[in-house]
C-alpha cells in the first residue's frame, strides 16, 4: 500500500499531458493537400497571375506550418520518452498494481491486519487513489497514441511536402510566365532613366539612394490619397518567413542595418502588403535585387535580396500582386535558407519595420 501511495503521488505531480500534435500536424498537411490541389484551379482561372499568387503564397505558409509542427512533434517525442525511460520501473510498478487492483476479489484487497478500522480506512484511501490512477493512465495512453499517430504522420508529411515543393516550383514557373504575357501595366509616372542610372553609379549607401530617388522628379505624377497612418501595424509580411534579425540589430560580421531581415525558403514569392506604386526595382549595391514602394506619401518600403523581380518602375500594384521570387539557386533542398531584408522609411528616416508589419 505504501509503494502505491508513493507511485500515484509521483504520478500525481508529473507534468500535465502534452496538446495533441498529431491532430495539428494532420490539418497543417490536409491544407496544404487542398493548397496544392488548388493549383490546376488557380492556373485555369481568368485571373490567372493573382490565382497563382494566392495559391503559391498558400503552399509556401502550408510548408512552413507543417515543418513547425514537425518541430514541434520531434521535441515533444523526445521529452516524452525520457520522461517514461526515467520512470520505467515506477510505471511497470504502477501497471502491476492496477492489474492486482483488477483482479482480487474485493473483500480480500480491503482486508488490513489492523482490523475493521484499518479495513475502513484502506477502503476510503483505494477508493481515492485509484481513479487519480486510473486517470494518470489515460493520459499516458494518450501520449503514447499520440506519438504513435506522429510518427505515421512523419513519412506521410515527407510525401506531401515533396510533393508541395515541385508543385510551388512549378507554379512559380507558370507565373513568371502569366506576367511576362501580361498586355496592359498600369503605370502612375515615368520616371528620368538618366538620372536614376546617374544616381546608382554615384550612391554609396542604400539610404542616400533613397534619400536621392525621393529627389528625383516624377512624369505623370498623381498624387497619393492613402493617409500613412492606415498602414501603420497592419502590413502583412510580403513573404513567408520568420524574423532572423530585427531592426538595427547586429549580425555575425557586426554590421548594423536599420531594417529588419526575414528567413525564407529558397524561390519564395514576395508580394506587395499594400497597394503602391513601384518607385525603383533593380540590382542596388550589395543588396541584390531590390524593390522599393510607395504605397503612401512619405513612406517607402524597401525589399532587397530577391533573386527575380516581377515589378517594373513606375507601376502601380496593388496589395497582394507578386512583385518578385526569392533566389532558387540553392536548389531547393528542404533545408536551405534565404533573406529577404525590409526597410521602412518614413519621410526618409528609416523605422522598425516591426511596427507596420503585422505579426503572423
Amino acid at each position: 500500500m505504501k509503494h502505491l501511495i508513493f507511485i500515484a503521488a509521483l504520478l500525481m505531480c508529473a507534468p500535465v499531458a502534452w496538446a495533441n500534435p498529431a491532430a495539428e500536424a494532420a490539418n497543417a498537411a490536409a491544407a496544404l493537400r487542398t493548397a496544392t490541389a488548388n493549383l490546376k484551379a488557380a492556373s485555369d482561372r481568368q485571373d490567372r497571375m493573382a490565382a497563382l499568387s494566392e495559391t503559391i503564397f498558400a503552399i509556401e505558409g502550408g510548408m512552413a506550418a507543417l515543418r513547425g509542427n514537425m518541430r514541434e512533434v520531434a521535441v515533444q517525442e523526445a521529452t516524452i520518452l525520457t520522461r517514461l525511460k526515467s520512470r520505467e520501473s515506477e510505471i511497470a510498478t504502477l501497471f502491476e498494481t492496477l492489474l492486482l487492483i483488477e483482479r482480487s476479489p474485493e473483500p480480500t484487497l480491503l482486508l488490513h491486519p489492523m482490523g475493521p478500522m484499518g479495513t475502513a480506512r484502506s477502503g476510503m484511501l483505494m477508493s481515492g487513489l485509484t481513479p487519480g490512477l486510473t486517470d494518470q493512465v489515460d493520459r499516458l495512453r494518450t501520449d503514447l497514441e499520440d506519438l504513435r499517430s506522429l510518427q505515421f504522420l512523419q513519412t506521410d508529411a515527407q510525401d506531401i511536402m515533396q510533393e508541395a515543393l515541385q508543385a510551388a516550383q512549378l507554379a512559380r514557373i507558370d507565373l513568371a510566365q502569366a506576367i511576362s504575357d501580361r498586355t496592359e501595366t498600369p503605370m502612375r509616372f515615368t520616371a528620368d532613366p538618366t538620372k536614376v542610372a546617374l544616381l546608382i553609379a554615384t550612391t554609396e549607401t542604400l539610404d542616400s539612394f533613397a534619400q536621392g530617388l525621393g529627389d528625383i522628379a516624377l512624369e505623370e505624377e498623381v498624387a497619393i490619397a492613402i493617409d500613412p497612418a492606415s498602414l501603420f501595424g497592419e502590413l502583412p509580411l510580403p513573404v513567408v518567413g520568420r524574423v532572423l534579425r530585427k531592426f538595427d540589430e547586429q549580425d555575425a560580421a557586426g554590421i548594423q542595418r536599420p531594417g529588419m531581415v526575414l528567413v525564407t525558403e529558397p524561390g519564395a514569392l514576395v508580394k506587395s502588403p499594400a497597394a503602391a506604386t513601384v518607385r525603383y526595382q533593380g540590382p542596388l549595391l550589395d543588396y541584390g535585387q531590390v524593390v522599393i514602394l510607395e504605397p503612401a506619401t512619405n513612406l517607402l518600403l524597401v525589399f532587397a535580396g530577391m533573386g527575380q523581380i516581377f515589378a517594373q518602375t513606375g507601376e502601380v500594384v496593388n496589395k497582394g500582386a507578386p512583385i518578385g521570387l526569392m533566389s532558387d539557386s540553392i536548389g531547393g533542398s528542404a533545408l536551405a535558407q534565404d533573406t529577404l531584408y525590409i526597410e521602412v522609411r518614413e519621410v526618409q528616416t528609416p523605422v522598425d519595420p516591426a511596427e507596420w508589419f503585422k505579426a503572423e
